[in-house]
């Protein structure tokens, strides 16, 4: 398949450091929360990155789910993902355990759920989670 759009970020500094994107728009300051022997000063981290991304990314395939179904999603629609980062339990590195909570006010729960089924299944985000997709690790 045709890829359709690809972009780029850049990070300096780790954790503790800055992260931009290519046209700059995204442009953050990281730091280390407390829980991971930080300082908790102002700033955000991967974890926060990974879980705006994986929200609004899941919230467009939930339109677009519904769209195909001629469900109206409702304008104050939100989806919240939670996402945790810990040691692995062999040792060898961490994990993250990234969830999705979906709230889709005036909508029938039979209906929601089987939309936010469908989406988990249209979604790139919970795609790229729940398969063995490869990713391309190289020294520049």
């Amino acid at each position: 398949m045709p890829i359709l759009y690809t972009t780029k970020a850049s990070a300096t500094g780790g954790r503790a450091g800055h992260a931009v994107s290519e046209n700059g728009v995204l442009d953050v300051t990281l730091t280390v929360p407390k829980e991971l022997g930080g300082d908790g000063a102002t700033g955000t981290n991967p974890e926060q990155l990974f879980a705006a991304g994986y929200s609004a990314c899941f919230l467009g395939a939930l339109k677009f789910v519904a769209g195909k179904e001629k469900v109206k999603i409702p304008e104050d629609a939100t989806v919240t993902a939670t996402v945790g980062i810990g040691p692995r339990e062999d040792g060898t590195g961490f994990y993250i355990n990234p969830s999705i909570s979906v709230s889709l006010p005036g909508v029938d729960r039979e209906v929601g759920e089987k939309l936010v089924a469908a989406a988990h299944i249209v979604c790139p985000y919970s795609h790229a989670l729940r398969t063995s997709t490869e990713i391309s690790a190289t020294l520049a």
